[in-house]
């Protein structure tokens, strides 16, 4: 389960993700609080006549595009955004997608960005409902789940926002099937060779700390301590 701020940032961020997970059989939902109508869609506003309800209907169609080519599920939840605001009722409603779908795992926003303020307040929102779908005492005739890990992808300027890479993912086997999704979100085309780098040096990091040859990658960090039986 991805949890989005805006209707591109799963494609930049955890496409890869996405795309190999979907390979192996995974049923991959995403949810995206917004549409990113305000804030990210500079080149559709300076369209002639451009209304808020067009800028909607086209990063819809970019995102339900990305998402089919990358294997996943995409729903939208239209809170929007700048300033974004999360009401109880869509919290639950997020509460009730966990319990609906029970995630192995999550991935969603890093917990700060001073750059983009949406950003942090889904990752609180993905993790407080989380929270809220494992108490027994929230909608006690549903069952509740348990502990999926979750895992915040890179943020735009990491070095700004107190995110570390503590797992680097090879997305090689998929990145032309992300740079493809990258491809469906035409109003922010600016972004495309700028997130082509950042796999590009997420892989290269990814061989330096392996004994693999990496060319794709992808970082995120982790919320919860890892839990297993070896270390290896």
């Amino acid at each position: 389960m991805v949890v989005s701020a805006h209707s591109a940032d799963f494609v930049w961020r955890a496409g890869g993700a996405i795309g190999l997970y979907a390979e192996r059989g995974w049923d991959v939902t995403v949810v995206c609080l917004s549409f990113g109508e305000r804030g990210e869609s500079a080149k559709l506003w300076r369209e002639q006549g451009m209304t808020i309800e067009r800028v909607k209907a086209n990063r819809k169609e970019e995102a339900t595009s990305a998402a089919e080519i990358l294997g996943a599920k995409v729903m939208f939840f239209d809170v929007g955004d700048y300033p974004m605001r999360i009401p109880d009722s869509v919290l639950f409603e997020l509460a009730a997608l966990y319990r609906k779908i029970r995630p192995e795992f999550v991935l969603t926003h890093s917990l700060k960005d001073p750059y983009n303020f949406d950003h942090p307040l889904v990752s609180h929102a993905a993790q407080e409902a989380r929270i809220v779908a494992q108490a027994h005492g929230h909608e006690p005739g549903t069952p509740v789940i348990g502990a999926p890990p979750v895992f915040l992808f890179e943020p735009h300027q990491p070095e700004q926002c107190d995110w570390k890479p503590q797992l680097l993912l090879d997305i090689t086997s998929v990145w032309p099937k992300k740079y493809e999704a990258f491809k469906a979100m035409n109003a922010q085309e600016h972004l495309w060779h700028y997130y082509e780098r950042v796999a590009l040096q997420r892989g290269v990091q990814a061989s330096r700390n392996s004994s693999r040859t990496i060319k794709y990658g992808e970082a995120y960090q982790r919320v919860f301590p890892q839990v297993t039986e070896e270390l290896a």
